[in-house]
């Protein structure tokens, strides 16, 4: 569940950033973005993760959004995938 609602608050940053940035976003595409799916998520085993470490690299509490640039007909690119 903290997954999901971890995601959602993702999805929401970006989706504000986005549209403040003059992208369109239909309210009606939305309903199409699943919080929920997993996989990217190991189930079946452990991740050694350095929390004190990767919480110092935050700002303001949110891992920054990947660089993006959009084109004349306003499709959304990564700068550096």
């Amino acid at each position: 569940m903290a997954c999901c609602a971890s995601r959602s608050a993702c999805n929401s940053l970006a989706i504000d950033k986005l549209r403040g940035q003059g992208q369109e976003i239909r309210d009606g595409l939305l309903a199409y973005i699943a919080p929920g799916h997993s996989e990217n998520i190991n189930f079946f085993g452990a991740i050694d993760v350095d929390y004190e470490g990767e919480l110092a690299k935050l700002d303001g509490g949110w891992r920054p959004l990947r660089p993006t640039s959009v084109n004349a007909s306003g499709t959304t690119f990564l700068l550096n995938p």
